[in-house]
């Protein structure tokens, strides 16, 4: 039978980690949390339960990731966020493939948000197709924001039937600081590369964005969430390109 090692990175998550740990029970062989110094109750939650505790230093998404990796007692990983649990479904594909003879070097699943109480169908929100369980001898995280776990060339990648659930946000508040939050990083990584901004971007952009998860991704069919989601993105994409565009500005004073 394969073994697998469950890894979670974890700051300030007493809301969600709980939930994500009991999904791993009787599912995975090693539960490793790394926190980088909660300061909320994460860490007593956590000790609950036996699972190995780690602390550390925040090294960055995917350097943190893999530090954790590095920890595991097992070649499997199944790296799930604090704020994500296992389906029922999604546990018994898991169980089915620790006990098949082949297996494959990494999995695909597809991961359903829960937004304020509603699951997100559409806006460009689902299947939201994520590499989470792999041979961290054939693959590792890379990147800095949009952090993904990068195969070998020859890696074997299956896709499984069922969801890994996310609960993402449970205030539209929270959404919009978040964008707030995640447009700093982006309009700096976008000026770091040297990309421009303009004031036609900053007009049609947004516009485009809403369009497109609205009206094409049927962002339509989530309802007044759907609607919420799909406006917060275009106002998300707006943010980024006056903050690259104030970037250009203060690096030429």
């Amino acid at each position: 039978m394969t073994k697998i090692s469950a890894v979670i990175i974890t700051f300030n998550e007493e809301r969600n980690i709980e939930r994500c740990i009991n999904s791993l029970q009787n599912i995975v062989d090693e539960i490793i949390v790394v926190d980088s110094f909660s300061t909320d109750k994460t860490v007593e939650i956590c000790k609950r339960f036996d699972i190995k505790f780690i602390t550390t230093q925040w090294l960055g998404y995917s350097n943190t990731k893999n530090f954790g990796n590095s920890l595991a007692a097992n070649d499997y990983i199944l790296s799930i966020d604090a704020d994500e649990a296992l389906s029922d479904e999604l546990k018994n594909e898991i169980l089915q493939i620790k006990q098949s003879e082949k297996i494959a070097d990494a999995y695909l699943m597809k991961r359903l948000t829960n937004y304020c109480g509603s699951w997100i169908h559409h806006c460009g929100w689902y299947p939201d197709k994520k590499l989470r369980l792999w041979n961290k001898q054939k693959g590792k995280w890379e990147g800095n924001i949009h952090e993904e776990v990068k195969m070998q060339a020859d890696a074997r990648i299956t896709e499984l039937k069922s969801d890994l659930l996310h609960y993402s946000y449970y205030s539209i508040q929270q959404h919009i600081n978040q964008a707030n939050k995640f447009t700093d990083l982006t309009a700096s990584e976008a000026f770091k590369k040297a990309k421009k901004s303009s004031f036609f971007k900053i007009i049609i952009n947004p516009i485009i964005k809403f369009i497109k998860d609205y009206f094409i991704k049927l962002g339509f069919w989530d309802g007044y969430h759907g609607f919420v989601i799909c406006t917060i993105s275009a106002f998300a994409t707006f943010l980024k390109y006056i903050k690259l565009r104030e970037l250009h500005k203060n690096s030429s004073l």
